[in-house]
C-alpha cells in the first residue's frame, strides 16, 4: 500500500466520496469508494469508521468552507447589508457548486443522524443572517420583521428541498434554489424606496 499522510488521505477520500455522491447519490458503497480510490476498504477504515462518518465529515467540510466564505462576505465593506444577506443566504461554497446537492433530501430517511447534523449546521449558519437583518433594521434598509418567523420561513423552505425530490423533478440546482429563496426573502423584507 502506498503511504499517505493521514490528512492527505482524508481529503482524498472526501473528494472521491463527493464525486461518487454526484454519480450515484447516497447509494454509493464503501466498495465503490475503495475501487474508485484504488485502495482497500481497510485503508479507508483507518480514517473513517463508517460511511456515515464520511458523510458527516463531508458536511463539516462543506460548512467550514461556507463559514470561510461567509466571513469574506461579512467583511466586504463594499457590499450593502441586503447584498451581504443575498450572498450569505444564497451561497454554496465554491468547491460544491458543481455537485448535485439536490439529492440531500434522501438523507432524512436513510441517514437520519447525518440529516440531523446537516440541520444543526444550518441552524448555526443562520446566526450571521440574524446579525445582518438586525443591522439592516437599525440602518433602515430592512423593515422590522419577526426574526423567529423569518427564520422558520427560510428553514421550512429549505426543509422542503430535503423532504421531496422537488429540485430533481424540476432540474433545479441546489445553488439556484437557494439563490431564488434568498431573493424572495430579501425582496420581501427590504424597505421600498
Amino acid at each position: 500500500m502506498e503511504y499517505f499522510a493521514q490528512d492527505e488521505l482524508k481529503v482524498r477520500i472526501l473528494d472521491e466520496a463527493a464525486k461518487l455522491f454526484d454519480e450515484k447519490g447516497i447509494r454509493f458503497t464503501m466498495d465503490d469508494l475503495a475501487h474508485s480510490l484504488a485502495m482497500s476498504k481497510k485503508t479507508i477504515y483507518t480514517v473513517f469508521r463508517t460511511k456515515r462518518s464520511i458523510m458527516t465529515a463531508t458536511l463539516d467540510r462543506f460548512f467550514a468552507e461556507a463559514y470561510r466564505e461567509q466571513e469574506e462576505i461579512l467583511s466586504d465593506g463594499s457590499l450593502s447589508v441586503t447584498d451581504q444577506l443575498r450572498k450569505v443566504i444564497g451561497s454554496v461554497p465554491e468547491r460544491y457548486v458543481s455537485h448535485d446537492l439536490s439529492q440531500l433530501y434522501i438523507l432524512k430517511d436513510r441517514y437520519p443522524s447525518v440529516y440531523r447534523h446537516w440541520h444543526n449546521c444550518r441552524e448555526e449558519y443562520w446566526d450571521a443572517v440574524e446579525i445582518l437583518i438586525e443591522k439592516g433594521i437599525r440602518e433602515g434598509v430592512i423593515r422590522p420583521v419577526s426574526l423567529p418567523i423569518l427564520k422558520a420561513m427560510f428553514q421550512h423552505t429549505i426543509e422542503q428541498f430535503f423532504q421531496s425530490d422537488i429540485l430533481i423533478k424540476n432540474k433545479i440546482p441546489y445553488k439556484d434554489a437557494l439563490s431564488e429563496v434568498a431573493d424572495i426573502l430579501i425582496d420581501g423584507i427590504t424597505v421600498k424606496q
